[in-house]
């Protein structure tokens, strides 16, 4: 048994025999134990104010951290909107929320502004939570922190399974959480999601304590509940699937404005925008270049399924494309702030090329020392933008610009040393 585990083999919890087993977990065999019910059974859905009311005021006297999940329909619906909000806190048991009932959860998130929050993957479901009204000062990410203490699998069930012992049921993860009323199977999933959140916080943040990695998670989880919202992406159509294939400037303005177009539908209908017309096609217009509706019909994805009015739609976006003129069209590659693509750094710099792979180099073996990933090490972007425009090859040197590069303290501490190093590696 793990020390992680050790920690959680004092958990209460409701297996297959509707007692827990006496290690935390694990069968005698030593196979995990399947987790089939939430403790107090499936907490009914809140979908009303004076419901809300009642779990705002049990969360809020509870106790120690709370859990946290959001449930969105991504491939379905439009955005990232969330469609269930599942918390579990103790001396509060379980709740589970509709949101699209009680799109206002700011009283909620206001009770718990001072609680730490527990997620899994913090940064996907933080988005959705914030539209609603729910966002925390201080975070654990259960995910952030298997990664930090060198867990090869980090998914939520793999976690549960490898640290605590028990298996969960993870078949509803990509159903539709817009469908109402939601199936009771997918009810009792949901809630077990955050049943063992706390239970896998507390045994992670003694196996980081145990490595010497708590205050360096610590840093993380803060930068992470600090974070601003993310800025609007600029031209988002130049994320189409395909897009390589797409060189002519004519062809990248037929992408655009189908795109366009695309988003406008998916947004009116409330749909996934692939659910209106593929990228696969979209790119295939692109490259034909369809002088009309018999033309547009005749490529993949435009096929006998879709009516006369909504190819003429779609032909209308290509014509737009066809009339612009030259200066309306979009250039071929999208202006990125920062160094350019490292496999253009051997023709466009050769020296630069020779500091990133050293530098590479040095971090992928610290990383390897550290036991986690190289990309929560130091951010890639940092030491690319480091090694293009390098600044004198001393540490402190280092330290400054990766700090300006938004690299946490532990970071810079951790990887100044051997990048500078690095740095001045290619010249000696």
């Amino acid at each position: 048994m793990t020390d992680a585990q050790e920690t959680a083999a004092a958990s209460s919890l409701r297996t297959t025999g509707g007692a827990p087993p006496d290690d935390g977990g694990s069968t005698a065999s030593g196979a995990p134990t399947p987790l089939l019910e939430p403790r107090e059974g499936i907490p009914p859905v809140i979908a009303d104010e004076a419901s809300l009311a009642e779990v705002i005021a049990a969360f809020a006297a509870g106790s120690g951290p709370v859990a946290v999940d959001a449930e969105r329909a991504s491939g379905y619906r439009y955005g990232q909107r969330a469609y269930l909000v599942q918390l579990r806190r103790e001396g509060a048991g379980s709740a589970l929320i509709d949101p699209a009932a009680c799109p206002d959860l700011s009283a909620l998130g206001d009770a718990l502004s001072d609680v730490e929050w527990v997620l899994h993957a913090a940064t996907q479901d933080l988005p959705c939570l914030r539209e609603i009204g729910m966002m925390p000062t201080r975070l654990f990410d259960t995910e952030l922190a298997g990664r930090l203490a060198g867990f090869p699998r980090v998914g939520l069930g793999a976690m549960v399974e490898g640290v605590l012992g028990f298996v969960l049921e993870k078949g509803h993860s990509a159903v539709d959480w817009s469908t109402r009323p939601l199936p009771e199977p997918w009810l009792r999933y949901a809630a077990l999601d955050v049943e063992l959140l706390v239970e896998l916080r507390d045994a992670l943040e003694k196996e980081l304590d145990r490595q010497g990695k708590l205050e360096w998670a610590r840093q993380e989880f803060d930068a992470i509940a600090s974070a601003p919202p993310p800025e609007p992406r600029k031209d988002p159509w130049r994320r189409t699937s395909g897009m390589h294939k797409v060189r002519r400037r004519r062809q990248l303005g037929v992408v655009r404005e189908l795109w366009q177009t695309r988003d406008q539908i998916a947004q009116r209908r409330d749909v996934s925008p692939g659910k209106v017309l593929s990228d696969a096609a979209i790119v295939e217009a692109a490259l034909a270049l369809p002088v009309n509706v018999h033309a547009l019909a005749a490529l993949t994805g435009f096929g006998h399924r879709m009516g006369r009015r909504q190819l003429e739609q779609w032909q209308g976006a290509v014509d737009r494309a066809r009339a612009l003129s030259e200066s309306q069209l979009p250039q071929p590659g999208q202006q990125v702030a920062g160094p350019p693509p490292p496999r253009a750094w051997a023709d466009k710099d050769p020296a630069a090329a020779a500091r990133l792979s050293a530098a590479r180099t040095a971090v992928s073996a610290l990383a390897e020392e550290l036991n986690m990933p190289q990309e929560n090490l130091i951010a890639p972007d940092a030491v690319r933008r480091l090694c293009w425009e390098p600044p004198a090859a001393d540490r402190e040197a280092v330290a400054d610009a990766l700090a300006g590069f938004g690299a946490r303290p532990w970071q810079v501490e951790q990887v100044a040393p051997i990048l500078a190093a690095a740095l001045s590696e290619p010249a000696a």
